[in-house]
């Protein structure tokens, strides 16, 4: 840890070297005095997040071709504010194929909607994907085991 005072890039408060964000700004705090010469590259790249974005669990918001593919569908989220992770699509997970194979693109619950609009505007989703909630597909799952039961009994009633 840096022996000198921090300092928030956004709102310049000072704040105690034991800390790692600002409590205003939720920002990463950088040294005091130091340049842009001292951020490292992570450091960077966690300046760009919106706070706002970082909330909640993860969710997919799309899938890539190949990890280059997903890389760059993650920076231009970064950009936007919007933090992202990657991951192996469920069934590809194979050592062997490194850099090969589908990930799932995930971003937190909070930007999720902005996530998907950046993707559609940049041509990199289409309109027709949407995920449903677990209460939407259960809501689904219970309508069809309904109308499957009403058709046996149905069927049942005229052949006896």
């Amino acid at each position: 840890m840096t022996a000198g005072p921090l300092v928030c890039p956004r709102c310049a408060t000072a704040q105690p070297a034991d800390e790692r964000l600002c409590p205003d700004c939720g920002l990463p705090l950088v040294p005091a005095g130091g340049g842009e010469a001292d951020v490292t590259p992570a450091q960077a790249r966690a300046r760009k997040i919106k706070p706002s974005y970082a909330e909640g669990g993860l969710v997919r918001v799309t899938t890539a071709a190949n990890l280059v593919e997903a890389e760059f569908v993650q920076s231009l989220l970064l950009e936007e504010g919007i933090p992202s992770t990657l991951r192996r699509t469920a069934g590809f997970d194979v050592p062997e194929m490194l850099a090969a194979g589908p990930r799932d693109v995930l971003v937190p619950l909070a930007g999720l909607q902005a996530a998907r609009e950046m993707l559609l505007d940049a041509g990199l989703a289409s309109a027709g994907t949407r995920l449903l909630s677990p209460v939407q597909l259960a809501g689904w799952l219970v309508l069809a085991l309904g109308l499957g039961a009403a058709l046996i009994w149905g069927g049942t009633e005229l052949a006896g």
